[in-house]
């Protein structure tokens, strides 16, 4: 009986290991699904990602204009884009206030997306 217990012992503890849910189970936008972002314009691609996590009441949206950004239209978002501090917010960088606040980090695809429509001259 001695002699089984070192093999049983050794099975047991190498089945055993950690799961990582978001490696297992990552986001659509990570799971092989390409993100497009050519041709990004702020009707079709920023305007629902603005509508959705920044220009909500209270937030950036035309009344609140919180800290003086109106993300809920195409000349606020613009003038946003253009402040220079707009992808450091939504990047999480060092040295920015994290947005959206008390929310979650955008996902990586709308984030590219963002950076290519500012890098593409925001189109409309």
């Amino acid at each position: 009986m001695k002699k089984y217990i070192l093999p049983i012992c050794v099975i047991l503890l190498t089945g055993c290991y950690y799961d990582k849910a978001d490696q297992m189970y990552p986001a659509p936008s990570q799971a092989g699904t390409p993100c497009d972002t050519m041709n990004v314009t702020y009707t079709a691609d920023i305007k629902p990602i603005m509508d959705q996590n920044c220009a909500l009441s209270g937030c950036h949206d035309a009344t609140t204009k919180s800290f003086g950004y109106d993300l809920s239209s195409y000349n606020g978002s613009v003038a946003t884009a253009n402040s220079g501090r707009f992808l450091g917010v939504i990047r999480h960088d060092a040295g920015f206030i994290a947005m959206p606040k008390g929310m979650a980090k955008l996902d990586n695809c709308s984030i590219q997306k963002i950076a290519a429509w500012i890098n593409a001259g925001t189109p409309q």
